[in-house]
């Protein structure tokens, strides 16, 4: 009679090469899961289930990914595209002060136009994709419990919302709130985090404007508000919560944020992180954000900033939500037709001369951002045109405007060609953020500081615009393996600081580790073979919707939760994630071999 040996773990795998997260060198060995855990790394003697063959691979912690928007499509999507599909197995959302919980019913379509013009997301596929089965901060994450998705999902209470709800009509620009406003506004923070929340958000850049062009509600909140606030959440962190408070801020001097976020940071006890980076509406140089930031750690603060390893930048096409020619005259006669009718006219030599003789026509245009506006419509020299093995850190040879001058031709009329390929789906790449010195050099030393993160992804969100979800690829293509203009950084380094650093920051312990006792969330990853793809825009979401896209090849195999959720790039449809509440700790098994 032939015996049946039952498998030891639920999944082994074998002869990868391990970067655990810890920062620490690689090394080869197995990794053994049972029951969603690593409970063995070393030789693993015991059979597994499933066993995946890693030997030459690099196997890592699935990403965490802190600053995504994810906040609606989180309500109706499972897969969790682009982020899921780029090794990230938990993301943090309700970031920039933006969101959808509390909720009173008469500010729903409110609450989408600040996403809309904030985070450039739809207002059609939110209206139609959000069931709204919720009013306040602890409902609505009872609401994201109910549907499993490919990666976990944690959040922030955003400011915004809680403004909203709190001031109703009285929620305008410049609008002051009373002590008893502040009070209830703190009341709703603390009761968000004692529920669950990982911290509190909010905005002060005039980058962030509703669709109706006012600035989100965070801009003109005074200190005394977000101090209070913060105290709040420093209560909700003592009766056993976790509190981050997260910020987006164009960081004029005489704001003087830097004094208020220390302030909250040590009276609270709880870290306080904000974007950083250089940028058209901050007043201050990333240098002297750094620098201020140090001042006030040095004095007993825990202020993190938060920073992109790209050019934060727009991707301009004519069907996406922005394009150099945007304030042409004959654009706006057709910007509104079908895009059959639309693209027949942009293909028309007749209408393309008459396009490019126009001036344009500013009148409409955001005057308290019209610098950004010139950047687009005019900034040929800061334009570049997106080859097939188009190169994120690109030097002034791959400008639209030294491109134009080799073949000959006007910039202006450079770009449209451009935008006119592949059927009129071309693409320009516009690093209006982050690359002031058109290089990545100063991002360098950033990656080696302990009082910075890599975030700033913004999936879920831009959707039109940008496409930086796929930052985990990018980091490790570009900063590890093929940077060219600079020194890169080493492969152990980018996984700690893309896994064990960003869990650690928003109180979640059990994962970015490879390690017994750790969330089986792994990444199995080809590393000779890792490559973005070209992006692209899809019409997938709720009501037909845009997103821009990016995949990428070489990831083998994303695990969460000891379950394999994509293999070579797909979804095998399984979705193991759920909700994040409040900080997490490891099981710390002894089951290590």
């Amino acid at each position: 009679m032939t015996q049946i040996t039952q498998a030891q773990y639920d999944l082994v795998i074998r002869g990868g090469t391990i970067v655990d997260g810890s920062g620490a060198e690689r090394f080869t060995a197995d990794v053994a899961v049972k029951n969603g855990v690593i409970v063995g790394v070393g030789d693993i003697s015991g059979s597994g289930e499933r066993e995946i063959d890693a030997a030459g691979k690099v196997v890592a912690p699935g990403f965490v990914d802190i600053h995504t928007h994810y906040d609606g499509q989180a309500t109706w999507d499972q897969e969790m595209a682009p982020s899921s599909w780029h090794g990230v197995t938990t993301v943090v959302m309700g970031n920039c002060g933006v969101g959808f919980a509390p909720a009173k019913p008469d500010r729903h379509e409110w609450l989408i136009s600040l996403m809309e013009g904030v985070e450039d997301i739809p207002g059609t596929a939110l209206a139609e994709g959000i069931t709204w089965d919720w009013e306040t901060f602890p409902e609505y994450l009872e609401a994201l419990e109910k549907l499993p998705r490919t990666v976990d999902v944690g959040t922030h209470v955003p400011h915004g919302a809680v403004r909203a709800y709190v001031l109703g009509d009285r929620e305008q620009p410049g609008a002051v709130p009373t002590e008893d406003d502040i009070d209830k506004m703190s009341a709703i923070v603390e009761e968000g985090v004692r529920a669950g929340a990982l911290g509190f958000s909010t905005s002060r850049t005039v980058l962030h404007k509703s669709v109706d062009g006012e600035l989100v509600p965070g801009t003109t909140a005074t200190p005394e508000e977000l101090v209070a606030i913060g105290n709040a959440m420093g209560r909700a962190k003592d009766a056993g919560g976790h509190a981050v408070f997260e910020m987006a801020s164009d960081l004029q001097r005489d704001w003087n944020e830097f004094e208020w976020m220390g302030k909250l940071s040590r009276e609270a006890g709880i870290p306080v992180t904000f974007a950083a980076l250089e940028s058209i509406a901050k007043e201050m140089p990333l240098k002297e954000q750094i620098e201020t930031m140090r001042a006030e750690n040095d004095n007993g603060a825990n202020i993190v900033a938060q920073i992109a390893l790209r050019g934060n930048g727009i991707i301009m096409a004519w069907q996406g939500t922005v394009n150099p020619f945007a304030f042409r005259p004959s654009w706006q006669e057709i910007k509104d037709l079908p895009w059959a009718q639309q693209k027949a006219k942009l293909l028309d030599p007749a209408f393309k001369k008459q396009l490019l003789g126009e001036a344009n026509d500013y009148s409409e245009a955001p005057m308290d951002i019209i610098g950004v506006v010139m950047v687009i419509t005019q900034g040929w020299a800061l334009q570049y045109e997106m080859d097939p093995d188009f190169d994120y850190e690109p030097d002034a040879t791959a400008s639209v405007n030294a491109r134009a001058e080799a073949a000959g031709v006007d910039p202006q009329e450079y770009a449209y060609d451009m935008l006119c390929a592949d059927d009129a789906t071309g693409f320009i790449y516009l690093p209006i953020l982050n690359y002031a010195d058109g290089n990545l050099d100063f991002l360098h030393p950033l990656q080696h500081a302990d009082d910075t993160v890599n975030s700033l992804s913004d999936g879920g969100a831009h959707c039109g615009t940008i496409c930086d979800a796929a930052s985990p690829t990018f980091m490790l293509e570009h900063w590890v393996r093929d940077r060219k203009r600079g020194d890169r950084i080493t492969l152990e380094n980018a996984i700690k600081r893309q896994c064990r650093d960003t869990a650690v920051l928003y109180g979640l312990e059990d994962r970015g580790l490879i390690a017994p006792g750790y969330l089986a969330d792994i990444n199995v990853i080809d590393m000779d073979n890792l490559k973005l793809g070209r992006p692209w825009l899809e019409f997938d979401l709720p009501a037909g919707g845009k997103r821009l896209l990016q995949k990428a090849t070489g990831y083998v195999v994303t695990i969460k939760n000891g379950v394999v959720t994509f293999e070579n790039g797909a979804w095998t449809g399984e979705a193991p994630g759920g909700l994040i509440r409040g900080p997490q700790r490891a099981e710390l098994a002894e089951a290590a071999e």
